[in-house]
């Protein structure tokens, strides 16, 4: 069985901020790797159980956060850029994961909430907003690919759970912080949800192994997040002083992986 494993980094556990963890030179880069790719590690160890013989790995964070001489030796790796979607994604694996996913921008009670960057409003296809993990299951689906799992934390894991049900997931941290941080500017935003209550990052990988090991087991029963063509896509960015205005770029398509990959212009 070939599984399509996708990685963030902003919902790993012990991951605590944006500005020490989740780019080069950040004081804490390299230790926000290890956490990621050791979350990733645990996943597969659970696919394996369930019977996986193929894994892709794809690193799914802007700057990286897979550390390839950490990675499980039996795990592939995509990393590098440039790459846009579909993400190495193809008709030939048999279900997705996401681990290490954060909640979209703008959720009550999320950590480190964000869509793509912290410059962005909100992110809408046919009337539902939606953030990187639905984009991520959107695309799968484009090739007739369930995401049967998602860790993160607790608040990206019910917005999974609100497009597709049936799915598994590991909330690994829970922010605490309530509220909107709707048209603040970006450097607000990336500060807004800045606090949560993590597991031990121990726990959280067995959490993480068992949850993906259920869910390939249960491969059958969970049904993909699918929105019907044709599509309006509506992207929303943040204003860039306090008090400014929001700036909007709406594409069309009929095709998914056209319209996701189509350039903007926002006025």
């Amino acid at each position: 069985m070939k599984i399509y494993l996708m990685t963030d980094m902003e919902g790993v556990c012990g991951v605590i901020n944006s500005d020490d963890y989740v780019s080069p030179g950040c004081r804490y880069y390299e230790v926000g790797r290890e956490l990621t790719t050791l979350e990733v590690n645990s996943a597969i160890e659970g696919l394996l159980e369930a019977g996986a013989t193929e894994i892709l790995v794809v690193d799914g964070h802007g700057a990286g956060a897979i550390n390839p001489s950490l990675l499980h030796r039996e795990a592939k790796l995509l990393a590098g850029r440039p790459i846009g979607y579909p993400f190495g994604c193809d008709g030939s694996f048999d279900c997705a994961l996401m681990i290490g996913q954060h909640a979209k921008t703008n959720t009550d009670g999320g950590h480190l909430c964000h869509t793509g960057s912290f410059e962005v409003e909100n992110l809408i296809i046919n009337g539902v907003s939606v953030g990187e993990a639905g984009c991520n299951m959107l695309f799968t689906a484009y090739y007739n690919i369930p995401t049967i799992m998602l860790s993160g934390d607790e608040s990206a894991c019910n917005e999974v759970k609100a497009l597709a049900p049936t799915m598994e997931v590991a909330p690994v941290k829970f922010g605490i912080k309530r509220g909107f941080a709707s048209v603040l500017t970006p450097e607000q935003n990336k500060l807004f949800n800045g606090a949560a209550i993590h597991l031990s990052p121990e726990k959280a990988r067995a959490l993480i192994k068992e949850k993906a090991r259920i869910a390939l087991e249960r491969i059958d029963h969970i049904q993909p997040f699918w929105l019907e063509p044709p599509y309006e896509l509506e992207h929303i960015l943040r204003p860039t002083t306090p008090g400014g205005k929001t700036r909007v770029a709406r594409v069309t398509s009929n095709d998914l992986m056209e319209l996701l990959n189509m350039p903007k212009n926002f006025i």
